[in-house]
């Protein structure tokens, strides 16, 4: 018997699509991997521009400690008021709260000027500012602890400077002690 090629059928294996379902959860798997990576991407570069703008705020208070402390060795200083820059000592002078929230830095301070202009450093958002109290006399003689010698009889400041970094909200407040 013969059979012709007319009679014969070619029926195909069923399939059962396991392959389009494990491409799709690959795929799946492969764009949470890309979102995972971006995420810890952008979170890096926040950290980095957050460094970068403390760091401005810092140098931007170093400068006003520097002003300050060329004012400090003028031939003359203006005279100490309470409520100005140039205030005696502070009963608040020593607590951080009280310069980044009390303080009114705009009215009881002097801004760094050059060219007899406010300066602003590049990229920061305002000028650095700073405040000088006077302490008073410090007590002669004898020793303080650790080897330090006590300070002589001329007048002791106290200058607490502020700079800001590209945001307003980006502030460094520093403090040192001068004798000139």
């Amino acid at each position: 018997m013969k059979t012709s090629a007319s009679t014969l059928e070619f029926k195909p294996a069923r399939q059962q699509g396991i392959a389009l379902i494990m491409g799709l959860m690959f795929l799946v798997v492969l764009t949470l991997l890309g979102m995972a990576a971006m995420r810890g991407t952008i979170l890096e570069e926040r950290m980095a521009g957050n460094a970068r703008d403390r760091n401005l705020a810092f140098q931007s208070a170093e400068a006003a400690l520097r002003a300050a402390q060329l004012e400090l060795t003028g031939a003359t200083l203006l005279p100490f008021v309470k409520g100005t820059a140039y205030t005696p000592r502070s009963e608040n002078g020593t607590l951080n709260d009280y310069w980044q929230t009390t303080h009114d830095w705009p009215n009881q301070s002097v801004s760094v000027k050059r060219d007899k202009a406010d300066w602003i450093p590049d990229g920061t958002s305002e000028a650095p500012r700073y405040v000088i109290e006077e302490l008073g006399v410090a007590a002669a003689g004898g020793t303080g602890g650790l080897g330090i010698t006590a300070l002589n009889e001329e007048g002791v400041y106290r200058v607490t400077a502020r700079g800001a970094g590209s945001s307003p909200n980006t502030v460094v407040i520093l403090q040192a002690i001068f004798e000139p």
